[in-house]
């Protein structure tokens, strides 16, 4: 019996595991955290601290593990890195090519070294530096931890005068103590973030999204909806794909998923924003195989395991498909007594409930990703009728607290 390992236990986990017992393989979950919920499906728990790369390898190769992957899971992808190489086993890159996406700084380093479009950006460790580079920015700015993800410790600034406090709140949020600070994209339309996939290299599905934020949530650039198909004008998704399979020539890639964050902005450039090695929180490749019929989270384990791939091929969008985040309202927060979702819409449009909080639970201020309350899968005709329900979902989603 196959041994897939997976970094990380959060809910993100479990669609990895299921589909490893569909394969017949067994599947091990380890981080720190043993409360973890995807520690309940799996077959085997280790505690290890999953960005402690060298106590993860010695695990590993305890329980000879025939794969590995962190799915969904930003901290853990580098280590995932380290022990595929240093065991021989698959992975979507080398050691070196996951710890270049991996850090913002290294990344946006490596684009603007090769030619690529990127926002102008500088990365730190010393907090009281940036206090004298204010004037090789253009403001405003974003700062934010160059190891984090979920938009945690992600802060605009307008002006010089808010660096300092930016810079903790990105401190808090970062494991290795770095953070960088960019010029701050306009968009052109929405960002984007979805899940596609390599084999040997070679993009073999692409699909781009509309992510759309709450601004009146806590924390206004923690995504709140992602919507299929984009609405990215088709040059510019050309034209994207064009430099993500550059980009994945240049650092070697091989056979797996991955989540890519680009926009276009409003100076008309598109911009390759984070590319990172594993499957995209909010479920977005389970959302995917709805909408397109591919099922990516299938083909990553079996990469993983060496085991054949299912085919894979570019399909089109059935309908226009809503990832909602479900969360509080802008400083709501207490304990978590239900959800009430108004009869017409629930039959009509939407297609899974995934709740992470239960009764009893504490809801808190919607800070970042990992302080949603869970997520809903919701299918339209059209981008408009999409647009017009999802625009008053405050009219018939109700989070009801005591």
């Amino acid at each position: 019996m196959k041994k897939l390992m997976i970094l990380g236990g959060s809910r993100y986990a479990i669609p990895v595991i299921e589909i490893a017992h569909k394969l017949g393989a067994y599947a091990i979950t380890a981080d720190y955290l043993p409360d973890n919920i995807a520690h309940k499906h799996s077959d085997q728990y280790v505690n290890v601290s999953i960005i402690e790369k060298d106590s993860v390898l010695k695990v590993a190769k305890e329980l000879q593990i025939d794969g590995i992957v962190s799915f969904a899971c930003d901290p853990g992808v580098t280590t995932a890195a380290y022990v595929a190489e240093k065991m021989g086993l698959p992975f979507q890159c080398s050691y070196e090519s996951a710890s270049i996406l991996q850090d913002k700084g290294l990344f946006r380093q490596f684009l603007t070294d090769n030619g690529f479009n990127v926002p102008h950006a500088k990365s730190y460790s010393d907090k009281k530096a940036p206090l004298k580079d204010v004037d090789f920015f253009n403001w405003p700015v974003i700062v934010k931890p160059v190891d984090s993800a979920g938009s945690k410790g992600v802060t605009k600034v307008n002006s010089p005068d808010g660096l300092e406090a930016a810079i903790e709140t990105a401190l808090k949020s970062s494991i290795g103590g770095h953070f960088i600070i960019e010029d701050f994209l306009t968009f052109d339309g929405y960002h984007s973030s979805a899940d596609p996939f390599t084999v040997d290299g070679k993009l073999c599905f692409t699909s781009y999204s509309d992510q759309l934020f709450d601004k009146e949530a806590d924390n206004p650039y923690t995504p709140a909806q992602i919507i299929w198909p984009s609405s990215m004008k088709q040059a510019h998704q050309d034209y994207l794909t064009s430099e993500i399979q550059r980009l994945m020539h240049l650092l070697k890639m091989k056979t797996g998923i991955y989540n890519i964050e680009s926009c276009v902005g409003v100076d008309g450039k598109p911009y390759i924003m984070e590319v990172s090695p594993r499957g995209g929180g909010c479920k977005i490749a389970e959302l995917q195989r709805f909408a397109y019929g591919i099922d990516l989270i299938e083909c990553e384990v079996r990469a993983a395991l060496g085991m054949p791939l299912l085919e894979i091929k570019q399909t089109n969008c059935d309908g226009c498909w809503c990832e909602f985040v479900i969360h509080a309202a802008r400083g709501q927060s207490g304990i978590f007594k239900k959800m009430v979702i108004d009869d017409e819409i629930k039959s009509k449009h939407v297609k899974v409930v995934d709740m992470t909080v239960k009764d009893g639970d504490m809801v808190h201020p919607f800070t970042g990703a990992n302080m949603s309350l869970g997520d809903m899968f919701l299918r339209f005709d059209s981008r408009e009728e999409l647009n017009e329900v999802m625009s008053r979902s405050h009219e018939w989603l109700k989070i009801e607290l005591e």
